[in-house]
């Protein structure tokens, strides 16, 4: 009897760790699947519907992205390796939809301006850093 009790409680938590462990999907620049050599960023599991995590493979993250049936939909933000904010802006339908700025590492504005269905529209301004 202590036996079987003893094996049903180690079968429970082998399926339950099993079950936690996700995996890992090794991208290229581009965000396409490669080897795990060849990678620059991953990510964990293969979940594109809500909001998605890409990270350098030093574990650092590289963007937070929503997703909405398999498309980018919603805030988007992409961060250097060191940490800083990068790129901050939004999808809509796969596209890029309202402003967007982009950070120097320092976390200055470099560029701002606004998208419309993935295009550029209107003024798009530059930041230069004072010498």
């Amino acid at each position: 009897m202590k036996k079987s009790v003893f094996l049903s409680v180690i079968a429970v938590w082998f399926l339950t760790m099993a079950s936690t462990v996700q995996d890992i999907i090794w991208l290229d620049k581009d965000l396409e699947k490669t080897s795990q050599s060849e990678a620059i960023y991953y990510k964990v599991g293969f979940n594109l519907e809500g909001e998605v995590t890409y990270y350098y493979k030093s574990k650092a993250v590289y963007r937070k992205v929503f997703y909405a049936n398999k498309k980018e939909d919603g805030k988007f933000y992409e961060y250097y390796a060191s940490g800083e904010l990068k790129v901050a802006g939004r999808y809509e339908n796969g596209l890029q939809e309202g402003n967007w700025k982009i950070y120097d590492k320092n976390g200055k504005i470099k560029q701002k301006g606004k998208y419309t269905k993935g295009e550029k529209v209107g003024v798009w301004k530059t930041f230069y850093k004072n010498n």
